[in-house]
């Protein structure tokens, strides 16, 4: 069962287990910014919160951000994660988001911002009135997924430089998976340990996750599962 929290008079959090998503209310709309992992009642939960119309976008495409979108006609995703989206199964009319879109509520706007790397599609989003900053999986206190086809670190640094390079647009990261909220310095260690990763300073651990051999790299501030070279 989801734990539905609020976070102002506008915004909640919806925590489906080791992953949360969110809802933003406008005057005129309101935007689900994922739908979870095992939460095909999203829709429903949200339509306890508001009496907006509701809208769907999803930060990127992986399994557990997605779990409620067949609740919805359309969704909005970066196009660059629709085929893995298509390959899953799932539903839905995608109407495609862009770098630099910029999307209206009603009273509250919302910067898309593309940040491939943690998947090929992955995407921000920029509240700069409030100074927030909702960062799907590529910030986060938590484990990041570097390994398979869709990932690339070496994008997922270049992202992050320009995540970095915005960091007087927000005071406050909201992410999808680990402590909430996050501090935007976050960021700049996430590129300092990924960095390390690629120049071959540290040493990952041999694991397995979900039936994959992986090298787990464990900091202080978050972890990544990569690749084994």
């Amino acid at each position: 069962m989801a734990d539905i929290i609020r976070i102002n008079d506008s915004s909640w959090r919806i925590e489906d287990g080791f992953v949360r998503f969110f809802l933003l209310e406008g005057s005129d709309t309101a935007l689900l910014v994922d739908t979870g992992a095992t939460c095909p009642e999203a829709r429903q939960i949200a339509e306890t919160l508001t009496d907006k119309q509701i809208a769907v976008l999803n930060t990127h495409s992986d399994p557990d951000h997605v779990s409620g979108n067949g609740a919805f006609r359309f969704f909005m995703m970066h196009y660059e994660d629709e085929p893995y989206y298509r390959l899953q199964g799932g539903q839905g009319m995608m109407m495609p988001l862009r770098d630099g879109d910029v999307l209206d509520l009603g009273g509250r706007s919302l910067q898309v911002i593309h940040i491939p790397g943690h998947t090929p599609g992955s995407v921000a989003l920029l509240d700069e009135a409030a100074g927030v900053l909702i960062s799907g999986d590529s910030v986060q206190s938590d484990n990041i997924f570097m390994f398979g086809p869709r990932r690339d670190i070496n994008e997922f640094i270049r992202s992050l430089e320009r995540l970095k390079g915005l960091k007087d647009k927000f005071s406050v990261v909201w992410p999808s998976h680990g402590a909430f909220p996050a501090e935007p310095d976050l960021i700049d260690k996430l590129i300092e340990g990924a960095q390390q990763i690629v120049d071959g300073k540290v040493t990952g651990t041999q694991a397995e996750h979900r039936d994959t051999p992986v090298l787990f790299y464990k900091f202080p501030y978050a972890g990544f599962f990569c690749d084994v070279k």
